[in-house]
C-alpha cells in the first residue's frame, strides 16, 4: 500500500557527487523516520543516514561530513546528497520509511539503486 521509489544512482568517479532521492506514495498517515541503507556484495546491510519528522539526523561514521540527508515531510520525500565519494561507498542503496498507524509501526523498503564509485 506504501511504495518507495529511489532514483539518482549511477557511476561516478572518486571525489564526485551524487544525489539520491526517494519518494513515498500510497496511503500514508504518518512517517516517523526516513533513511538510507546500503549493502555491497558480501557485506551486511548498514545504515547510512536517517532523518526524523523533526529533522533529527544520524549518520554512519563512514559518511559523516560527506553525506547529507534531508526530508520534505509534505512531499514524503527523502534526499541523500553524497559528496567526496569513495570506492568503498559502492553499494546498492535502499530507501527506508517507518510509519505508524493505530499504535503500530510499519517498515517499508524501496527496491534499491546502484551506486558505483570507480575510476
Amino acid at each position: 500500500q506504501v511504495q518507495l521509489v529511489e532514483s539518482g544512482g549511477g557511476l561516478v568517479q572518486p571525489g564526485g557527487s551524487l544525489r539520491l532521492s526517494c519518494a513515498a506514495s500510497g496511503t500514508i498517515f504518518s512517517i516517523h523516520v526516513m533513511g538510507w541503507y546500503r549493502q555491497a556484495p558480501g557485506n551486511q546491510r548498514e545504515l547510512v543516514a536517517h532523518i526524523t519528522r523533526l529533522n533529527n539526523t544520524m549518520y554512519a561514521d563512514s559518511v559523516k561530513g560527506r553525506f547529507t540527508v534531508s526530508r520534505d515531510n509534505a512531499k514524503n520525500t527523502v534526499l541523500l546528497q553524497m559528496n567526496s565519494l569513495k570506492p568503498e561507498d559502492t553499494a546498492v542503496y535502499y530507501c527506508n520509511a517507518v510509519t505508524s498507524y493505530s499504535g503500530m509501526l510499519y517498515d517499508y523498503w524501496g527496491q534499491g539503486t546502484q551506486v558505483t564509485v570507480s575510476s
